[in-house]
């Protein structure tokens, strides 16, 4: 069954760590045909052998099986140690959603979703995973673990995230991003959904990404946005009203007037962030809401691979 149909199948159930666990076994199930190729056989049970390790726990029936080597991993033993970071604001709850939508086809709950379905890849992997969500306050904080409580705490929070209708909270990304970074104190794997509004000051956001890098973290940053209207601009040509959730400013305007030259501000944009992000060894990566996962997990392995 396609990874699309079963997210529609059980998306009703409105379970969370069910939907994560369909999308996570989907992506194992074709992971034969990517370039991690035997690498989801005994997935919680074995990590790559690295030149130099002891060869005392290879599995050589394993290796048999797929030509690979892979060394045998104990339940105690924690590889990685991730910290997720959801912005919050009012403009991640866009686009508002119809009763036949499901709720991660907008910013936030894609974010929510992906959160969790990375969450589940990092149990199944023995990881620990600690979380932080952030609007214009620092909403929630939590440690990096590895307990089935741990993750059902973190779960429970992040289905509250999916019914928060606050109004207008606006985004302090710069600050609270500072007072993130103060409270991850071992080397770890930072990853960020935001849809990076408030990017007013260059220097100042990354700056603050940059302070996430200070223990030796990798960092990752998922540009979430909604393809329709906020990349094509994709509206019918009649006079409309924009309204900014954040501050409740509005303008009026026929779309058409602007189409072309927003495009091109966006594009810009989109490659503005992307090479300051190089520049700084950020990993970047723009993400639609409401598409595939196949990415995110795809992106999160190989930089926990360049992790190490």
């Amino acid at each position: 069954m396609k990874l699309e149909s079963q997210l529609e199948k059980i998306a009703s159930f409105k379970n969370l760590e069910l939907l994560a666990n369909q999308v996570v076994e989907g992506f194992i199930s074709g992971m034969h045909k990517s370039p991690f190729h035997g690498f989801s056989a005994e997935f919680a049970e074995h990590k790559i052998y690295n030149a130099g390790e002891s060869t005392k726990h290879i599995d050589w029936k394993l290796y048999a099986k797929t030509d690979r080597l892979y060394t045998k991993r104990y339940e105690e033993e924690t590889n990685l140690r991730c910290h997720l970071i959801i912005d919050n604001s009012s403009s991640m709850h866009y686009p508002m959603l119809r009763k036949d939508e499901n709720f991660y086809e907008n910013k936030i709950g894609f974010s929510v979703l992906a959160s969790a379905v990375l969450m589940n890849l990092l149990k199944k992997q023995r990881d620990a995973v600690g979380m932080s969500i952030y609007s214009d306050t620092y909403e929630f904080y939590t440690n990096e673990k590895g307990s089935e409580r741990h993750h059902r705490m973190i779960l429970n929070k992040l289905e509250t995230v999916l019914n928060d209708v606050s109004p207008k909270k606006q985004t302090d990304t710069v600050g609270l991003l500072h007072q993130i970074a103060e409270n991850i104190h071992r080397r770890s794997m930072v990853i960020l959904f935001t849809d990076m509004f408030q990017y007013e000051n260059e220097e100042k956001i990354f700056k603050a990404l940059q302070h996430l890098k200070h223990n030796k973290h990798k960092v990752v940053v998922f540009h979430v946005y909604d393809k329709k209207t906020e990349l094509d601009f994709d509206f019918n040509n009649v006079p409309r009203k924009f309204i900014d959730v954040e501050t409740g400013e509005s303008v009026q305007l026929f779309t058409e007037n602007i189409k072309e030259e927003y495009e091109k501000k966006v594009q810009d944009y989109f490659q503005q962030i992307k090479n300051t992000c190089m520049q700084y060894k950020i990993q970047y990566l723009p993400v639609e809401a409401g598409k595939k996962f196949e990415k995110i997990l795809t992106t999160y392995l190989i930089e926990k691979q360049k992790f190490g």
